[in-house]
């Protein structure tokens, strides 16, 4: 198992790819923190790890807030005697509206839950990976942060580049620390999330035939980039962004 004995927090796992990663670290053998405002949808994966012989427990956790993240890590260590991996996942897409007519409140929460909440989790998680003498931060991003579209939504694309160069600076900051800090940046993905960001299917279906691969990744695709990055078999690659995109960058 590739993250056997490790302990992992991840972000946005209630459902889609936190929940697809939340149950394949489990499977791999870590012990995870479910974190998500959605308490049901928790339960629900919860109960699938649980259902496999895993370990794994629900935190109530806003992103944005910092009692949240420092309420939570306190329990976790309290409970686990330290973390060692983070999984900053949880996101919103909030449509692809033109910059004009993109409300200000639309783009301060894009913001808030896309570049505030892993800088938050990633501050609160910093001492506790020294004290542990290292950790790996994985920072769910996406190829919009790292080029330029007419049609991308301007507040996803900007938080997910400042969430990219998040995962650089942590990454050159603490080394020293024993801390990797790593991005995976995936392509259209079958995903509610993914979906959620085009006006109809006609838009989405438009979007997809531009990959020169001709599909949208699949789940385990992006899943496994996650695992990787997080278990001991990167153990040498920090500041790294992994496109799983189909070849969508380089078209």
């Amino acid at each position: 198992m590739q993250l056997s004995g490790k302990r992992a927090i991840v972000t946005g796992a209630a459902n889609g790819l936190g929940a697809a990663i939340a149950i394949a670290f489990a499977r791999e053998g870590a012990r995870v923190a479910v974190a998500d405002i959605d308490v049901a949808g928790s339960a629900s994966v919860i109960e699938a790890i649980v259902a496999m012989s895993g370990d794994a427990r629900a935190c109530r956790l806003d992103v944005t807030r910092e009692e949240d993240w420092a309420g939570t890590v306190q329990d976790l260590v309290a409970q686990w005697s330290g973390v060692d991996i983070l999984v900053n996942n949880a996101a919103i897409a909030s449509g692809l509206v033109p910059i004009e007519d993109r409300l200000p409140e639309d783009w301060d929460r894009s913001m808030a839950i896309n570049a505030r909440g892993p800088f938050l989790g990633t501050r609160a998680l910093l001492p506790v990976f020294r004290a542990n003498g290292g950790g790996a931060i994985v920072n769910v991003a996406s190829v919009a942060g790292l080029g330029q579209s007419q049609i991308m939504d301007p507040a996803y694309a900007c938080s997910k580049a400042a969430l990219t160069m998040l995962t650089r600076i942590t990454a050159a900051q603490h080394a020293g620390d024993g801390v990797r800090c790593n991005s995976v940046h995936p392509g259209p993905i079958d995903s509610d999330l993914a979906r959620a960001a085009y006006p109809d299917e006609q838009a989405f279906a438009r979007r997809v035939a531009r990959v020169p691969a001709g599909r949208m990744a699949k789940m385990d695709e992006v899943v496994e980039a996650v695992v990787y990055l997080a278990s001991d078999r990167s153990s040498y690659i920090t500041g790294t962004g992994l496109a799983v995109d189909g070849g969508a960058l380089v078209q």
